[in-house]
């Protein structure tokens, strides 16, 4: 198929982006990297009447500190850049691994860190990982600038506290978490996660704790309509040790928390059962991370 007719403008700097916005109020869509709004447009899932090209927005790029140990990343970051990233890996290495799951290379080197944020795929790596990581979003209109927590930013389903004229300029992630674990189960590598959990413990702003589950927090991906907090599980882990029964108790906990979709790849009883156990996985990750880092 072939999108429905549009005006094509490109951007060179972001108070440029933000009139363009401004010129087709709730009609306008961005176009970043493409790799989730192209097959919508050509689908005729979204009709928009301007398409405001942003990728020459220098504002936008680039990886840099923030802080003592944290991060400012643009919005225009590709995936392939956050996996590639020494200041990434060392101080966000949870965003790394989770980028490393997007997609295939082709869309790695071409979606990027605001596209996928925005566009807010339930199923989505980056978005889990983010919230589990406490980052704030960084937004711009015409109306000025505005910082969202994670936790505001995501509403449902493939919306965002992101107005139709801002712009999502960067994220910024606080000092790296010491312990942090990652799972996912998908069809087959590239393919959306049928279900996925986030696991960050330890307190990211103080010093580091033993592996305790201090300040824990757990994010379940592809298991509702938006990235959730696992709840259940974090109450659970307040203050114990992590181990093997914790983490199994962790799990069997997460259950309430899920409202999982059902299709064709999986029901939603799967899909609980797969949080369950990803969960009981990511904290045994991030419980053995936690230990080497007090180490």
């Amino acid at each position: 198929m072939k999108p429905a007719r549009f005006r094509y403008a490109r951007a060179s700097t972001l108070a440029e982006a933000i009139a363009l916005l401004a010129e087709a109020p709730g009609e306008a869509k961005v176009l970043a990297g493409g790799q989730s709004l192209v097959p919508m447009l050509n689908m005729r899932l979204v009709r928009p009447a301007v398409l405001v090209d942003i990728t020459r927005v220098r504002e936008l790029t680039g990886i840099t500190p923030a802080g003592e140990s944290g991060l400012r990343v643009g919005a225009l970051t590709r995936h392939a850049e956050l996996v590639a990233s020494p200041l990434v890996r060392e101080r966000a290495p949870l965003l790394a691994e989770a980028a490393r799951h997007v997609g295939h290379a082709a869309i790695r080197n071409q979606g990027t860190l605001g596209g996928s944020l925005a566009h807010a795929d339930p199923a989505a790596e980056l978005p889990a990982a983010l919230l589990a990581l406490d980052a704030r979003v960084l937004v711009t209109g015409p109306r000025g600038p505005r910082e969202l927590t994670a936790d505001t930013f995501f509403r449902g389903l493939l919306t965002t506290a992101l107005e139709g004229d801002e712009i999502l300029g960067a994220v910024e992630i606080p000092a790296r978490p010491p312990g942090w674990g990652f799972a996912e189960i998908a069809r087959r590598p590239g393919d959306f996660a049928l279900a996925g959990v986030v696991v960050v413990l330890g307190s990211p702003r103080a010093p580091l704790s033993p592996p305790t589950g201090e300040g824990p927090r757990v994010v379940g991906f592809g298991v509702g309509d938006r990235p959730l907090r696992l709840r259940g599980a974090e109450r659970l882990l307040a203050g114990v040790t992590i181990d093997p029964g914790t983490a199994a108790r962790a799990g069997a906990a997460v259950g309430s928390d899920c409202d999982p979709p059902s299709d064709v790849h999986g029901s939603a009883d799967y899909r609980r059962h797969l949080a369950t156990v990803l969960t009981e996985r990511a904290l045994l990750q991030a419980a053995a991370r936690l230990a080497g880092a007090a180490r």
